[in-house]
């Protein structure tokens, strides 16, 4: 059975992130996106634990539904998703680390994936001994070196796992070009063999991940890392399991780099992602690594040092071609969010306008959920179900890859246009068999 997994979300208790976040409305938002699991996220603050532990159950090992008496009050457009929601949830949390180590700051965001309300327990009483403000925001700041980290929570329960969030972005991750590491061994040092994944992160893909063979002995996962409702299952994993699925399982597939149960992940064009390329926000200046190079690395205008992107860091680091190993690792699929898609079809600048909202609720409640319409659905269906011009044809270029990205950089994202101004099919229905 086809499993999508979402592992890295936030709650309404992490900074800038929407006050919609509470567990019903997330249940409701999964069943129109197509996510059967998706991370509860921010498990070590004090009243989003007692949230979870309020209205979750468990109902196989490590994994929990919403209890069966919660009756939610919710948008109408989401009653209707989460009467008929399965959605479940795991105990997956960010921390943030900003510590000293080889005589430099560091500044890492980990995912720490627990198995059980017992380790969560435990995990935070531990943290809370040793002084760390757990109150403060759902994705705490630790002074804690990551391979240290990594100790103590093994220590709690040997079955935690953590994997490098984000791997690749400037500011917060293992291999931030600001404040990160070259490899994972200088960051988790003896604890390395227990790393079994990295999150790519929207401004990379597998491909790109590819190039370092310093990455061969783990897998790359991909998860939409959403402070809104509406972004979750930007990227996602999706499996193909026997049974029930299970924290072991999953833990189990990671770590056995298992591609019979892991088929694909579903990846963001990493263009799109706001760390794609080397720039400067304030001047609105954005260039590929090369030119930065020619540049020094400092802004042509206001001369300061240029935020140096995804793209920058994997060419400093990569040892190879890609492509001569493709066949050995898990294969990806790149999306563009159906809402983002119905927008440009509409001709409209926002993906909260009042008809694209409209049509994403009505496909999403009449068609398909929002994967299987952007992965499965045949076009055919989709234009003869559509209100939105075009709309089968755009995603047909999708699921092709034809499109023109204009990169992100230093927290802009990037622009995605799948028709320009002087295509035939713009703003017209597609005609597809």
């Amino acid at each position: 059975m086809r499993t999508i997994v979402d592992w890295h979300i936030h709650s309404k208790y992490s900074r800038a992130c929407s006050k919609e976040l509470v567990l019903p409305t997330i249940a409701s938002w999964c069943a129109r996106k197509g996510i059967d699991i998706v991370a509860t996220g921010d498990w070590t603050h004090p009243e989003w634990f007692s949230h979870i532990c309020e209205n979750l159950e468990e109902t196989s090992q490590g994994i929990f539904s919403l209890r069966t008496s919660l009756t939610p009050s919710l948008p109408h457009f989401l009653t209707s998703s989460i009467l008929h929601s399965s959605t479940r949830f795991m105990l997956v949390t960010e921390l943030s680390q900003i510590y000293k180590k080889g005589d430099e700051t560091r500044r890492v965001h980990n995912l720490i994936f627990s198995p059980s309300l017992e380790t969560c327990e435990k995990v935070n009483a531990e943290l809370a001994r040793r002084g760390f403000n757990l109150k403060a925001d759902g994705r705490p700041i630790l002074g804690i070196d990551s391979e240290n980290l990594y100790k103590l929570l093994k220590d709690v329960d040997e079955r935690i796992i953590v994997i490098p969030a984000h791997a690749w972005t400037p500011w917060y991750s293992v291999f931030g070009s600001k404040s990160g590491f070259d490899s994972l061994q200088e960051c988790f040092g003896e604890m390395t063999k227990y790393v079994y994944a990295i999150e790519t992160g929207l401004s990379s893909d597998p491909l790109m991940n590819w190039q370092l063979s310093s990455l061969d002995n783990v897998v790359c996962i991909s998860n939409s890392d959403a402070h809104s409702p509406r972004n979750l299952g930007r990227e996602a994993n999706v499996f193909e399991l026997d049974g029930e699925p299970t924290y072991d399982e999953f833990v189990r597939i990671l770590r056995e780099k298992d591609a019979s149960k892991f088929k694909y992940t579903i990846e963001f064009f990493p263009q799109e992602g706001k760390y794609h390329y080397d720039g400067c926000a304030a001047c609105a200046f954005s260039c590929d690594p090369k030119e930065s190079e020619k540049l020094g690395a400092r802004c042509p205008s206001c001369g300061r040092s240029l935020t140096l992107g995804v793209h920058h860091r994997v060419e400093k680091l990569a040892d190879r071609e890609p492509e001569s190993v493709r066949a050995s690792k898990i294969p990806y699929k790149s999306i563009v969010p159906l809402a983002e898609i119905i927008a440009e079809c509409f001709g409209v600048s926002s993906t909260n306008s009042k008809k694209v909202v409209e049509e994403y609720q009505r496909l999403t409640d009449e068609l398909a959920d929002e994967f299987t319409i952007l992965l499965d659905t045949p076009l055919e269906e989709i234009r003869r179900r559509t209100h939105a011009p075009s709309l089968s044809e755009a995603i047909l270029r999708v699921r092709e890859g034809r499109l023109q990205i204009k990169p992100g950089y230093d927290g802009i994202y990037g622009t995605v246009r799948i028709f320009n101004e002087h295509d035939p099919m713009a703003g017209k229905q597609s005609t597809l068999i």
